[in-house]
C-alpha cells in the first residue's frame, strides 16, 4: 500500500527536478575538480545529505542547528567560492545560446562596420610568431575577440598599435622593458603590453608547463580570448582556448585554429 502511494505521488515533474540538480551538481564538480576547492565542496555536500535525513527522521532539534548552520553558510559559500561561481556564471554566459558566434548571419547583419572592428591581421602574427619562435623568444599574446578584457589591458603599458609582426617582435624582445606579462591585443590593435594575467588554479595542470603557459590558461578560463604562447626553453608553439593547452603545434596549424575562431 505504501509502495502504491509513492509511486502514484511520484511525479514526471519531480524525475526531470532530479535531473537538473544531478546536471547543476555535475557541472559544478567539473569547475572545482582539481582545485583545493574540491574538498569544500565535498564536506558542504556531506553536510547538506546528512541534514536531509536527519530531517526525514523527524530528528528536530539536530535538524534544526544544522538548518542554521546551511543558511547562514550560503554567505560564506559565496566568499569560499567566489573565483568557482565566477566561473560558473562565465560558462553560462559563454554558452552559444546567449552569447552567439560572429557566424551567426543574422546577429552580422545587425552591426555597423564600426562596432564589428577591423579584421584581425592573421599574417603578421603568424610572421611574428614563427620569428619568435626560431630564436627562442618567450611570448604570450592574447587575442581579445569579444572585448572582455579591459581590465587586463588596463594592468600593462598602453600601445594602441596596428597589430604589426615588428612590432610584437620588438616588444618581446629579451631586452625590450615590455618583454614580461602578455600582449593584449583588440580589433586588429595592440592595446597593451606587460599585462598582469590570472594564473591557473587547477591542481591538475601539467607541471612541465611554465608561469607563461598557466598565465595563458588562466586568462582563457574566464573570457573567450585565445592564447599564442611561444616557449623561451624550448622556441615551441602553443595555444590555449578555454583553459586548455593546444602544445608543440606547427605553423599551419596556428593558422587554421586563428582562421577557424576569428573569421
Amino acid at each position: 500500500m505504501l509502495n502504491t502511494l509513492l509511486f502514484i505521488t511520484f511525479r514526471w515533474l519531480d524525475l526531470i527536478d532530479i535531473l537538473l540538480v544531478a546536471i547543476i551538481m555535475f557541472q559544478l564538480y567539473k569547475l572545482v575538480k582539481g582545485t583545493v576547492a574540491i574538498r569544500i565542496f565535498l564536506g558542504i555536500l556531506a553536510i547538506y545529505l546528512f541534514w536531509k535525513i536527519v530531517e526525514a527522521l523527524q530528528m528536530e532539534l539536530l535538524s534544526e542547528i544544522l538548518g542554521q548552520f546551511i543558511g547562514v553558510g550560503v554567505l560564506a559559500l559565496i566568499i569560499v567560492f567566489q573565483q568557482e561561481l565566477r566561473r560558473f556564471l562565465l560558462l553560462i554566459g559563454n554558452n552559444q545560446f546567449f552569447s552567439g558566434k560572429r557566424k551567426n548571419k543574422f546577429i552580422n547583419l545587425l552591426k555597423t562596420k564600426e562596432s564589428q572592428g577591423q579584421q584581425l591581421d592573421i599574417d603578421s602574427i603568424l610572421s611574428s610568431t614563427k620569428s619568435l619562435a626560431a630564436t627562442k623568444t618567450g611570448a604570450l599574446i592574447i587575442l581579445d575577440l569579444h572585448s572582455e578584457l579591459k581590465y587586463y589591458s588596463a594592468s600593462g603599458e598602453k600601445i594602441n598599435s596596428q597589430v604589426s609582426a615588428a612590432m610584437l617582435e620588438s616588444i618581446f624582445f629579451k631586452n625590450s622593458p615590455l618583454h614580461d606579462g602578455g600582449v593584449i591585443i583588440e580589433n586588429n590593435k595592440i592595446i597593451a603590453a606587460r599585462c598582469i594575467l590570472p594564473v591557473s588554479e587547477n591542481q591538475e595542470f601539467p607541471s612541465h608547463f611554465g608561469l607563461r603557459h598557466r598565465a595563458a590558461a588562466g586568462i582563457t578560463e574566464t573570457s573567450r580570448s585565445i592564447a599564442i604562447i611561444v616557449s623561451e626553453e624550448t622556441g615551441k608553439i602553443s595555444t590555449a582556448t578555454e583553459g586548455r593547452i593546444n602544445y608543440n603545434i606547427a605553423l599551419n596549424e596556428l593558422e587554421e585554429t586563428l582562421n577557424e575562431e576569428v573569421k
